[in-house]
């Protein structure tokens, strides 16, 4: 699917038909009507404490660090980013600990016909709220959860776990090139 606009949701999720205020994720693969991509979709208080932000990116050194990490990662493809959207949760609270802090950022990078979801993950508190992390595409044809995030008491662990040998962060491709999940326009 290829989508126009995306959602930057206060609840560490992203989706794109429309802005969700669910708190409680619902576990991948859900074989659901919407596509999500879970941070780290939880219960979390940013009006307690933290901040919650994005930036777009269309030129710039923004771009050249993403076509960097993309190459190091997927060196056969030759890409270089022409967009990328970088949405950051900045210790922020989870509801009803205001004194907990929890820090992640989830960037998407598309370029030619290649499209990415990176998950960097700094300090995560510990909960004992539902918490999820990965993504879920429509009738999750597509969908993949990262080790440890549905059970919060284990979540601390993201910043030391990777798909890619870089502690803290996960890498995805996500285009037609794995069989079509998403694609942002530029």
């Amino acid at each position: 699917r290829t989508y126009q606009q995306i959602y930057v949701n206060n609840n560490g999720h992203l989706t794109f038909n429309q802005p969700s205020s669910q708190f409680v994720p619902y576990s991948f693969p859900a074989r659901g009507s919407q596509d999500v991509i879970a941070g780290l979709w939880t219960n979390l208080d940013n009006s307690a404490r933290g901040v919650v932000s994005y930036h777009q990116y269309t030129s710039g050194n923004v771009l050249t660090r993403a076509t960097q990490d993309i190459n190091t990662q997927f060196p056969n493809l030759n890409f270089i980013a022409s967009w990328v959207l970088v949405a950051t949760w900045n210790k922020v609270a989870y509801f009803n600990l205001i004194n907990t802090e929890t820090s992640f950022q989830v960037v998407l990078i598309s370029g030619g016909n290649f499209s990415f979801i990176l998950m960097n993950y700094g300090d995560i508190a510990v909960t004992g709220h539902p918490v999820q992390a990965g993504y879920d595409t429509i009738n999750s044809t597509h969908y993949f959860v990262i080790p440890g995030s549905i059970n919060g008491s284990f979540i601390s662990n993201l910043r030391n776990s990777s798909n890619v040998d870089v502690p803290g962060r996960w890498v995805f491709r996500v285009d037609g090139g794995l069989g079509n999940m998403f694609v942002w326009l530029v």
